[in-house]
């Protein structure tokens, strides 16, 4: 499995995957926003080079945080570690930069989803209500402590 940063050409993909998962799908117009204002990591999974996308992440760091704001992978490939390894990935990238902690949002009726960022470390901390529409429902809002390359290397352990 290949995960890498996206490229412009990837927004089109990453689109097609928001329609088929989410109700408030992102436009490709507004990913290649984020891809081209260098504000978001984003990161895509493929089983090899030239083969469609299976999985995306869009991430904001802001200092030493950040926020998952999407995480999607293709029905087909789920339950498969594609999602998992691309957290790794940014597990890693996280590590280099020093950022210690992740926010994330997930709709509630989503225990699949729930289930997935438990088993990677998150823990609910709040609930912030009425805040998805179509259908209107709670976000449950979720974090995750990490460990930065400084903390690994013993110096300004931030956990």
């Amino acid at each position: 499995m290949i995960v890498r940063r996206a490229r412009e050409e990837d927004a089109a993909y990453i689109a097609e995957l928001e329609k088929e998962i989410f109700s408030d799908a992102w436009s490709e117009e507004g990913i290649l926003e984020s891809m081209t204002k260098g504000n978001a990591w984003i990161y895509v999974a493929h089983a090899e080079e030239n083969s469609r996308l299976l999985a995306y992440v869009i991430f904001y760091p802001v200092l030493d945080e950040g926020e998952i704001a999407r995480i999607a992978c293709a029905e087909k490939a789920r339950r498969q570690g594609v999602s998992s390894r691309i957290l790794q990935v940014l597990e890693k990238e996280s590590a280099e930069k020093g950022i210690w902690l992740w926010h994330l949002d997930v709709r509630e009726s989503n225990e699949g989803a729930r289930a997935f960022y438990i088993r990677h470390g998150f823990v609910q901390d709040g609930i912030r209500k009425a805040y998805y529409d179509h259908p209107r429902e709670d976000a449950v809002l979720m974090t995750r402590k990490l460990e930065t390359l400084s903390a690994v290397h013993g110096k300004n352990q931030q956990i």
